[in-house]
């Protein structure tokens, strides 16, 4: 009696493998969600790899606090000065004077320490703004190659006596266009359709890259940034080297590294306001790619340097490189592109989930 009433019921039996199939169903669903899409940001420095990050803090998550908006006053504040102390010792190198009335101010600017919290009150960016407007300071300008200067040094300087109020607090522009220099690794998680993102953010730096391997774990995608203003520009470390061709042999390293053999790379030619600025001022690709021969024609130079990149990948039967040209500083451009790059984030969490 005891062992017929044990036995299960055919309506028992498929209830309890019902039950199991709910359990594997929900099971997967949270495994799914669990599941986190990892993406590295790589480039060379100055590519705009920050810009991005930055910019899924507001595109994603709320922003910035008042505390983080502090913090960015004060690397406005040292924006301003560095850029400002840049152009006056690019003066004094190349023999150029300022007008009298602003020799003494510039000197005090030269004075100003950037170690520690940068002093920038009234004054120092009435001095500032009167130096920037010296007509040696133009003339300096145009030896721009031959020296560095941050893209957004106009962007500041022009506005350089409103950063000095007290009750100046950092817009989103100016969080995006404020540098400051990526030291070790910076992440940023957020959530996308219920999925969980972690955005990874390195320094593209030379002494920074020895860091770079401690990342590539776990990658869902590579989002490979590339500025396109690089191409007349050298490097920081070896003024020897010219920006873009650092830039396009460390991309080739990267996407034919053994790391990412199967893992999906994405390329952010980014910086094309600027790139089609330089192009309209008349400086064509030559200085980067002697054999070129497109002039200034905008969408040439693009498609050349397009074409440089994705020519080095190794696998290129086997592997496509998904590119787009980006406005980092652009908050609705960034949100375009991003959208795009989505579907390939899914589609690559969910084929690592099936395995």
């Amino acid at each position: 009696m005891g062992a017929c009433a044990s036995r299960e019921t055919e309506e028992e039996r498929m209830m309890r493998m019902r039950s199991a199939e709910i359990e594997k169903e929900l099971l997967k669903e949270k495994r799914e969600q669990d599941k986190e899409i990892k993406i590295l940001l790589l480039g060379a420095g100055e590519s705009g790899k920050s810009t991005i990050a930055k910019q899924m803090r507001i595109i994603h998550l709320s922003g910035f606090s008042p505390q983080e908006k502090a913090i960015f006053k004060r690397q406005v504040h040292n924006n301003v000065v560095t850029q400002i102390q840049i152009l006056l010792q690019q003066c004094e190198k190349r023999n150029i004077e300022l007008l009298p009335e602003n020799r003494e101010k510039a000197a005090e600017i030269l004075d100003i320490s950037l170690l520690g919290r940068v002093k920038y009150d009234d004054d120092v960016a009435s001095k500032v703004y009167d130096c920037y407007k010296d007509p040696a300071v133009d003339k300096v300008l145009a030896f721009r190659k031959e020296f560095t200067l941050s893209d957004s040094a106009k962007y500041f300087l022009e506005d350089c006596r409103k950063y000095s109020k007290e009750e100046y607090v950092p817009n989103d522009e100016d969080v995006l266009r404020v540098r400051a220099k990526t030291t070790g690794i910076v992440e940023t998680a957020f959530l996308i359709k219920r999925k969980r993102f972690r955005m990874v953010d390195v320094g593209g730096q030379r002494n920074e890259r020895k860091k770079w391997i401690h990342c590539f774990q776990d990658v869902t995608a590579v989002i490979y940034c590339a500025s396109l203003n690089d191409y007349d520009l050298m490097l920081d470390e070896d003024p020897t080297v010219n920006r873009m061709h650092e830039s396009l042999n460390l991309f080739e390293d990267i996407i034919n590294n053994e790391w990412f053999a199967n893992t999906p790379i994405i390329l952010f030619l980014n910086k094309k306001d600027l790139f089609e600025e330089k192009m309209e001022r008349g400086i064509d690709l030559k200085s980067c790619f002697p054999l070129y021969d497109g002039g200034c024609d905008k969408k040439t130079a693009m498609e050349y340097i397009r074409k440089k990149h994705l020519e080095k990948n190794q696998f290129a039967k086997d592997r496509e490189i998904y590119n787009h040209f980006t406005i980092a500083t652009d908050t609705n451009n960034i949100k375009v592109v991003f959208s795009a790059c989505e579907n390939i984030f899914l589609q690559e969490a969910f084929t690592e989930l099936q395995l």
